[in-house]
């Protein structure tokens, strides 16, 4: 918070697309607290990913313990909204459902797929995502274990990795090509990769942009995973019809 330009500057440079990471975001202490706070990976419910990712998600994770609480109401304070909104030059307010975000988690086998994120609030149309605020809890992680977040502007491209290190933090872009996920990881046994994800958004004209879904481009699969990744936009978006989602 000392330095904001700076840390703006080094968004804006950011490599393969505005992104920021800072590593100790949180008081060390504090940290751990969240850490000691996570819930179990049998506490969490199954993502809705379907066959694109394998983890665990919990939005509702102020309720997790005191620490947690705390984190939740900075996150969504306005000291924070000014932060987020220096970063990225914009005006911005993070989702207080925290829609797809709160606590993720996965274990051995865990993987997600390449994807971009939907960009309209699924519950407000004038609500356009800006920005990802990711926080990695995972303590002695070796490169071994993978998990690594992988990121580029081109699924064809060779991904910038970011490994999910303890008290690190991402801020990064989200817009129609910033591509990103983690490949399959190999966990020993009570070994799981920790994340806590918020989701900053900027006020727009209702109707001005054109709805997307999360677009999936997986990296490996058969042909039935592909074919339903190529058309998954159409399909989302016909179910979503059917059903007034």
């Amino acid at each position: 918070m000392e330095d904001v330009s700076a840390l703006a500057v080094e968004f804006k440079d950011g490599q393969p697309f505005p992104l920021l990471v800072i590593d100790g975001f949180l008081d060390e202490g504090f940290a751990e607290q969240l850490l000691k706070e996570f819930p179990s990976i049998e506490q969490m419910a199954h993502s809705k990913d379907y066959i694109f990712g394998d983890k665990r998600e919990e939005a509702a994770f102020a309720h997790a313990g005191p620490a947690c609480q705390e984190y939740h109401d900075y996150l969504l304070s306005g000291e924070f909204a000014d932060f987020v909104g220096a970063i990225a030059g914009r005006k911005l307010f993070m989702d207080p459902s925290f829609h797809g975000g709160g606590f993720h988690q996965g274990g051995d086998g865990s993987y997600l797929d390449t994807h971009v994120d939907f960009n309209i609030h699924p519950k407000h149309k004038d609500w356009l995502r800006v920005l990802n605020v990711l926080l990695y809890l995972n303590k002695d992680w070796p490169a071994e274990y993978g998990g690594d977040l992988l990121l580029r502007t081109n699924p064809k491209d060779e991904p910038r990795a970011i490994a999910p290190l303890f008290n690190r933090a991402v801020l990064m872009l989200t817009s129609d090509n910033t591509y990103h996920g983690y490949r399959r990881m190999s966990l020993p046994p009570g070994v799981t990769r920790k994340s806590i994800a918020g989701y900053a958004y900027e006020l727009v004209e209702e109707d001005n942009l054109k709805s997307r879904t999360t677009s999936w481009v997986p990296e490996g699969g058969g042909l039935v995973k592909k074919t339903l990744a190529k058309h998954w936009t159409t399909l989302a978006a016909a179910k979503n019809k059917l059903s007034g989602n």
